[in-house]
């Protein structure tokens, strides 16, 4: 398919359902996202908002 189209449907969808997140080194699957595919979620791997601290230092 083409670009677009992955950009436009797939990856919100994605994003939507927790299986991609956008981090500052561009998208990456998430722990949910690895386990739906059968794989580990290799240890010690941070994504998503866990990566950046929370704005009023709250968690």
């Amino acid at each position: 398919e083409e670009a677009v189209t992955i950009e436009d449907v797939y990856e919100p969808y994605l994003l939507q359902i927790g299986f991609l997140s956008r981090t500052p080194r561009g998208r990456c699957i998430t722990a949910e996202g690895c386990r739906h595919l059968g794989y580990d979620f290799p240890k010690g791997t941070v994504t998503g908002a866990a990566t950046q601290p929370n704005l009023f230092g709250n968690n």
